[in-house]
């Protein structure tokens, strides 16, 4: 039978879709989340065994693979927004159509941007004023994972489209089986057991493509499962121009806005370059640590977008209004005991990444911090995704080149260059920008100029999928 006239299949408890309540949307979420950070502090833990070089190398390489990863992000996020608002007005044949059209405008930019860091990945970090040991490290790590990272273009397609549909579960569980496959690559190819070769950086990179390409297999499966109206095999060669204006009106914007950010910190890695190889490696250890504060907001921010995304859809934007405030009360209370657990462990927890008595000192410092820098990115991160997901995405943009270009950088190289605040300089500077965009966010949303830019009419002839 053809999609078109397929009628939308139900769940296992036999209804249409997914209802949405916040917390069982949000806690696959935190643990999916969790099981990604989990690769990157497996790849620094286990690096540390060689060398902090490793560590510092290896984190300059993902600064720029972050980017590409942002980059990529463009249409993946752009086309869950899309989804979820046809969702929420019911009409799931869009949907399926979008999802096609998403998944193969990401492997095509994947391609492209893999291409470029295998011809221009030494040239692009020699510019990072990387010398020596820490130079090697990050060229190699960065040909390997760099020239993989379309595998991970197409896993942001599929990983959105799913989570949106309401399946925030079954994408945790192909999380976690990536990250045990990528564990178990680590300890073979790092230190060479099981037979293997002993590869170092080089073993954590190519641990790191296996694992993903063995969930983007897992990712189609689930897929077929969970939507309503399958995708077809023609429409991945179907390039609709509507439905592209769509996912780019939102994924430009919103990828832009977090290319932008992740610029300002490479200039702040450019920065602690000049502050020696213990700030280097402090900065990346605390880094790692600060992940696990935002974590939680991460989480709720997620799924808070995907009930907005659905009611706006629904035309249904008091429900979106009222449920961003609950989530941004929600995520500021678990920052808050974050940051206080953080804080009290400071020196063990760098002590488990290095026994370098000033790398400790340096980071635990910066760590005491977390109370100015994260409560403000809290906020940020759940009111920017409400702002996206009800299609208001060039707003935070347009503020971010304010707060983050033009405040950060400078206040950073004024805190470190000419203060001589060292790395707490630079801790201080983003703490500036997430507090005056958190301010200015929250004014937006209060105002509720964002009720404007819905991308989809709501189908008023079903009952809106409800959310709690």
């Amino acid at each position: 039978m053809k999609a078109a006239q397929q009628q939308p299949e139900t769940n296992k408890s036999g209804q249409k879709g997914k209802e949405l309540h916040l917390f069982y949307l949000t806690w696959p979420i935190f643990l999916e989340i969790f099981l990604f950070m989990l690769m990157g502090i497996a790849d620094t833990f286990m690096l540390s065994e060689i060398s902090d070089n490793a560590v510092s190398g290896v984190g300059a390489a993902n600064q720029y693979l972050h980017i590409a990863i942002l980059i990529l992000e463009v249409i993946g996020n752009g086309a869950s927004i899309v989804v979820a608002q046809y969702i929420g007005s019911r009409k799931f044949f869009e949907a399926s159509r979008i999802s096609a059209l998403a998944v193969s405008l990401n492997l095509i930019v994947g391609l492209v941007i893999s291409a470029g860091f295998v011809a221009m990945g030494g040239q692009m970090l020699a510019a990072l004023n990387l010398q020596g040991e820490i130079l090697e490290y990050a060229k190699s790590y960065l040909a390997i994972v760099g020239g993989g990272i379309f595998l991970q273009a197409i896993i942001n397609s599929l990983a959105a489209i799913i989570r949106v549909h309401g399946y925030t579960k079954e994408a945790m569980y192909v999380s976690l089986g990536m990250n045990i496959i990528h564990i178990i690559g680590n300890y073979a190819l790092i230190f060479g057991h099981f037979g293997m070769p002993q590869l170092g950086a080089q073993g954590a990179a190519i641990s790191s493509v296996l694992s993903r390409a063995v969930a983007i297999i897992v990712f189609f499966w689930v897929l077929y499962r969970i939507m309503e109206v399958r995708i077809e095999f023609k429409h991945y060669f179907s390039l609709s121009k509507a439905y592209i204006s769509k996912i780019l009106k939102i994924g430009i914007p919103s990828a832009l806005e977090q290319v932008m950010y992740q610029s300002c910190q490479i200039m702040f890695l450019f920065y602690a370059t000049f502050l020696g190889e213990a700030s280097m490696a402090a900065r990346q250890y605390a880094a790692n640590i600060s992940m696990f504060i935002y974590l939680f907001a991460f989480a709720i921010g997620m799924g808070t977008s995907i009930i907005v995304g659905r009611m706006v859809g629904a035309g249904r934007p008091e429900v979106a209004y009222q449920r961003v405030w609950k989530s941004a009360r929600s995520a500021s209370i678990a920052t808050l005991v974050m940051v206080a657990v953080i804080i009290t462990f400071r020196e063990p927890l760098m002590s488990i990444f290095t026994n370098d008595p000033e790398v400790i000192r340096l980071g635990a410092n910066v760590l005491l911090l977390s109370i100015v820098l994260e409560t403000g990115r809290t906020i940020n991160i759940i009111i920017v995704n409400a702002l996206r997901a009800s299609g208001d995405a060039k707003f935070p943009l347009w503020i971010g080149m304010f707060t983050m270009v033009g405040m950060s950088v400078p206040l950073g190289y004024l805190f470190v260059f000419k203060l001589d605040m060292g790395l707490a300089g630079i801790w201080l500077a983003i703490a500036s920008d997430e507090w005056l965009r958190a301010i200015i966010m929250s004014l937006r949303w209060r105002s509720r100029s964002w009720e404007k830019h819905a991308l989809v009419k709501p189908d008023m002839g079903e009952a809106a999928i409800p959310s709690h």
